[in-house]
């Protein structure tokens, strides 16, 4: 599996956390590995996969060990979300913006093996698939202003 995709499972996981209690994050990610695999078909009649959470062990530790460090650290990534968005709180911002914001500001603080500029770009790219039209923008914005000085 590539890191992109591996990302964008992350982003996943990371997003259906939000939604519950702090108690029961653990549960959660197990069931993402437990649900099937899903498509979506387009007017012709052609399936895309949305959903196929099937990965090796090695990834799919990977991906559980991630988002349970991401989740670790929410209250400190969100803290330093807020302090540069302007005009936006942490409780204003959509979801996916914040989840997208909350998993490319981990990356860039705290995986050394990850480049700064890929984790922007990547998240930008999150921002596109998952996000509203002005989420890129948003997200690219926000994270040029946590980018270490340097």
């Amino acid at each position: 599996m590539t890191r992109r995709e591996l990302r964008e499972h992350c982003f996943k996981l990371l997003f259906c956390t939000a939604f519950y209690p702090e108690e029961e994050v653990g549960e959660q990610i197990e069931q993402y590995f437990d649900e099937p695999q899903e498509t979506d078909d387009d007017p012709e009649g052609n399936g895309s996969v949305i959903h196929d959470p099937a990965m090796d062990v090695f990834d799919g530790g990977y991906a559980r060990e991630k988002v349970r460090k991401i989740v670790e650290k929410v209250p400190e990534l969100d803290e330093a979300i807020g302090s540069v968005a302007e005009g936006w709180s942490i409780n204003r911002m959509g979801r996916e913006e914040l989840t997208i914001l909350r998993l490319a500001l981990y990356e860039i603080k705290f995986e050394e093996d990850i480049p700064e500029k890929v984790s922007v770009n990547e998240a930008v790219e999150l921002a596109k698939k998952y996000g509203g039209k002005d989420s890129p923008s948003f997200v690219n914005g926000i994270l040029a202003k946590l980018m270490p000085a340097g």
